[in-house]
């Protein structure tokens, strides 16, 4: 009786067959350009601008180790707060109304209807522009004191005093804008719509399930995977916001610091002041700050997202 036994790879096989492995030099020629640019590029700033965060640096002479003080001196700016605060109230603002606007028009598109495509060019024109430099000046003179916003209002009986010029108003300018440029996330939650089978609508219809209930028990936990990737880009996205604000603010803040995100007062005390450390200090403070925001939201996704064929 033959016994068949298996053999270990002599070291000399294993080492051609390394070299038959199909690609992997050519691999490693395509990476290179990414990884000196990741190198280059992303990790060798940040690895600076967290040494810079140690420093009194102020751009034209040597930096000076000083330790916590760049964080000890946040603690004590009232305008460090102010920015904080702004921030909070902007993302908390906007990013959900953003996605309640991009959903709510997904859905409206969803339909065949005629048109479609025009419909879905238009309402994705916006997200096309970005916050570019054009877009806020645009929508800087529709609000301005002298503003086409304002003398609309002002026709009908509505004296604004300028939406811009109004602390109280000046930041839902900038929500405003955002929650315009919804093209983005439509685009996607469209995509998630037609990803849900027409058996389940059937169902609950065969169920004696209205309009609202289907919406709210099918089409939403459904697509709660797709609102969960929205929604943290979205809210990464707030957190780093600065062109609009900076333009429609003129770069000071709007009127008692009411537009001051978190963003432009680091460039503020970057490149006005001169004050490198600080502002670098201030970096990590809002990269750890959105890193932790990310964290809570994919905690929270254990509760509200589900995934198809997964028991909860």
């Amino acid at each position: 009786m033959t016994t068949l036994t298996a053999r270990t790879p002599q070291p000399a096989a294993r080492t051609k067959a390394r070299r038959a492995a199909p690609g992997r030099g050519a691999a490693y020629v395509f990476l290179t350009p990414w990884i000196l640019g990741v190198g280059l590029l992303t990790l060798g700033p940040m690895l600076a601008s967290l040494y810079l965060s140690f420093t009194s640096y102020d751009l034209f002479s040597t930096p000076e180790f000083i330790g916590v003080e760049n964080f000890q001196k946040m603690a004590e700016d009232p305008r460090f707060w102010s920015a904080v605060g702004v921030t909070l109230k902007y993302v908390l603002v906007a990013a959900p109304l953003k996605l309640i606007a991009a959903l709510s028009v997904a859905l409206l598109l969803n339909k065949s209807r005629r048109g479609q495509g025009f419909y879905r060019s238009a309402f994705y024109a916006p997200s096309l522009l970005g916050a570019s430099v054009a877009v806020a000046l645009v929508w800087r003179t529709l609000f301005s004191d002298d503003g086409t916003i304002d003398a609309g209002l002002s026709s009908i009986g509505i004296d604004s005093g300028g939406w811009i010029s109004n602390p109280k108003l000046a930041l839902y300018v900038l929500v405003v804008l955002a929650v315009w440029q919804f093209g983005a996330p439509m685009v996607i939650f469209l995509a998630g719509l037609k990803q849900i089978p027409q058996d389940v609508y059937d169902a609950s219809a065969v169920d004696g399930a209205g309009k609202l209930r289907t919406f709210w028990n099918v089409t939403l936990p459904m697509l709660s995977p797709v609102i969960f990737f929205n929604l943290v880009l979205e809210t990464i996205n707030a957190f780093q916001a600065f062109t609009a604000a900076y333009i429609i603010s003129g770069g000071r803040g709007g009127p008692i610091d009411s537009t001051l995100f978190f963003t432009l007062y680091l460039y503020d005390r970057a490149f006005t002041a001169f004050d490198m450390g600080y502002a670098s200090a201030m970096a990590w403070v809002l990269l750890v700050a959105i890193a932790l925001v990310t964290a809570l939201i994919f905690r929270s996704s254990r509760a509200w997202v589900f995934y198809s064929g997964e028991e909860k």
